[in-house]
Parts: C-alpha cells; structure tokens; sequence
C-alpha cells in the first residue's frame, strides 16, 4: 500500500478517535451536570462504576499525552556534528552549555581548555584555562556553565576547585580565579537565584553558594546522600535536577528539597545517568552513558526516546531556546545537534525561535 495513503487514513483515524471522546464526554457532562445537581443521591449509578471510568480516564488522558508527545517530539534527527575544538590533542567534549544567545560553551577531558562556539559550530574564542601568579598553572575544567553577571564557571576535579573567568581583570585577556575548594567537583551549574551549584562526586553532595563583588563566596548550603552526583542543571520550576553516575537522576524544589526521581516518577530504569537539562517548557533530558542513549521526560506522559543510535559515549547534554538539542559524545570526539521537535518552541524573546536551521539568523 502506497505509504502516503496509509499515513494519510492513519491520520483521519487518530483525528476520528480524539473527536468522538471529545464530542461523547461533552455531551455526558452536560446531561449529568444538571441530573446530579438537583438530586440528592447518584441514582442508579454505583461506587464501583465511578471508580472503574476514574481508573479508565487516568488511562485515556495518559495515552493521549502520549500521543501529543509523540506527534511533538523527533527521534535521531541529527541535523549537524560540530567537531571538537580541540582536535584530537586531547580527550573528547564531555561538558557543555548552551546561553541564551545561542553561544556554545565546551570542555574536553584532559584539556586545559574552555571553547565558546557560534551556533554553526565555529570557534568564538578559546580561553585557556591558566592560574595566573608567580607561577602560571594550568588546569583541566570538567564541566562548564555561566553565571547571571555573563562569567564562565568551570569545575576542576583534579584540583578540587572552582574557577571564574573574569573578563574585566588587570590583565587584559582576563583571568581565572579561584572561588572555592571542593574534595571532587563535576557538574556545574546556576539556580533560579544566580546562586552556583556544583555536584561533589566523592562526597555524595550538592553545595550552592553566592558570590560578592570582590569573588567571595557566601551563604554556602549543602544537600547530601546522593550516590555519585556527576551533572546539575536548573529546573524550570526554580528547582534543579542533578544525575547521580551509581542510580537516577534527582530532582530538589526552590528550597534545595528532595522532591522525587525520575526513576520511580515515569518508572524509568537508567543504566548511567550523565548530563542534564530542561528546556523551555519544563521537559527534562537525560543522557545515559551506558545505555548509548538520551531520553526526554515529559511534564505529563511517558518518557521518550530521541536519540537511540549513533552515540558512543554521551557525556553533557543542553538545549537551545531554537528547540534543538546538543549532545557531547566523548567517544565520537563530537557535539552532536539534533532536532528534537517537530517545531521551535514559541517564544517572543528569542527571534530564532521559528527558524529549523541549526544555524539560525534573525530576519
């Protein structure tokens, strides 16, 4: 059968169904709607059978999410591989932030460097990752992220410390410094507040701090009993999310709270849960470093697939405000970009938001 035909009566049929719920459950509510307001009892209808269509709504309503997700959401649409900055002197992209501007920022294992990247992939500037002193030392960032002043935030696990690039130094390329002291930073990143958040591997625990004007930090507070938190990231709901490398991937409210996983929410099994991320509407992405795979975890719904094959080694993960998805895969010393949704979220603060070029300009 031509394929054409079959996709197009496939569509008249789901249009069909979703009608005739739609059509049949008006009608219901507005002939019940005035019989159960005017009598005192529930007539012939039984304790059992509102329980029963309750239980089947759950259902229907959950499979229709399904549905929608599934019309809404594209599955290993690589669109673009950017190659690694850094060629293959080191190791590959293992840390990744995507700014509101569109700017890719990327670490590599083993390199003692931070790339900001355009959009398309090209190389804005490199920043070396260089302790100024009396003795210049490098270091190797293990993830990235930037802060609400616009300032490049770095993890150093080796050294147990975080760093700051800051661009209006004495010294005219800027410079690095050190804002605290960690026994194993990994994942880095910001809370609602403009608050940094870092993951301490070892330790088991998320800490959060502010900074002055002069780099000091402030008001430190710390979650703990996590199984190996690797990456964070903010979550829409003023929360963050943070993927434990031994278990799942947690989830803490405005007030640094547990709230849940996302493996007992969705009943979800992850292999090696790595990078994080939310995009614009609130959907959570995981990357999972064993199963070769990353997933998006819907606000309602079932979790979904986009990216099933062609990974080797997927590490940090971010999205564009342009509804595309970026995936540092280690193993392929690549950044991956894939469409991920059948159209850019809408939004009136980002122009790019209607284009479905991975190199978007403003018209």
């Amino acid at each position: 059968m031509d394929y054409t035909l079959e996709a197009t009566r496939q569509k008249e049929k789901l249009l069909k169904t979703v009608y005739t719920l739609q059509v049949k459950s008006d009608t219901t509510l507005q002939k019940a709607s005035p019989l159960l307001s005017n009598h005192h009892g529930m007539g012939m209808v039984t304790e059992h059978q509102v329980h029963q269509l309750a239980e089947k709504a759950k259902v229907i309503c959950h499979d229709l999410d399904n549905i929608r997700n599934h019309l809404h959401y594209r599955q290993n649409d690589l669109v673009q591989q950017i190659p690694n900055p850094n060629g293959c002197h080191y190791g590959g992209p293992s840390g990744i932030h995507c700014s509101l501007d569109g700017s890719i920022y990327v670490t590599s294992e083993n390199a003692p460097w931070v790339h900001i990247l355009t959009r398309s992939g090209q190389t804005l500037q490199s920043l070396p990752c260089v302790v100024q002193g009396r003795k210049s030392e490098s270091f190797l960032p293990e993830d990235v992220t930037v802060t609400r002043a616009g300032m490049v935030a770095v993890t150093d696990m080796m050294n147990g410390t975080i760093h700051i690039f800051n661009h209006h130094s004495k010294f005219s390329k800027g410079e690095w410094i050190k804002i605290g002291k960690v026994d194993s930073p990994r994942g880095i990143g910001v809370d609602s507040t403009g608050r940094i958040l870092v993951a301490d591997y070892t330790q088991g625990k998320v800490h959060s701090f502010a900074l002055d004007h002069t780099f000091k930090i402030q008001s430190t507070h710390s979650v703990s009993n996590l199984r190996g938190p690797r990456y964070i990231c903010l979550a829409r709901d003023g929360g963050f999310i943070v993927s434990e490398e031994c278990g799942d991937v947690k989830l803490f409210n405005s007030n640094h709270k547990l709230v849940g996983s996302l493996g007992c929410r969705y009943g979800h099994r992850f292999g090696n849960p790595a990078g994080v991320c939310a995009d614009v509407e609130g959907n959570i992405i995981v990357a999972d470093e064993q199963h070769r795979a990353v997933h998006l975890f819907p606000k309602s719904g079932s979790p979904i697939c986009l990216v099933s094959k062609g990974l080797r080694k997927p590490a940090g993960v971010a999205c564009s405000n342009s509804g595309l998805l970026l995936v540092a895969d280690s193993g392929d010393n690549c950044v991956n970009v894939f469409k991920y949704r059948v159209r850019p979220p809408y939004s009136p603060d980002n122009p790019w938001a209607a284009s479905d070029s991975p190199n978007p300009t403003p018209r």
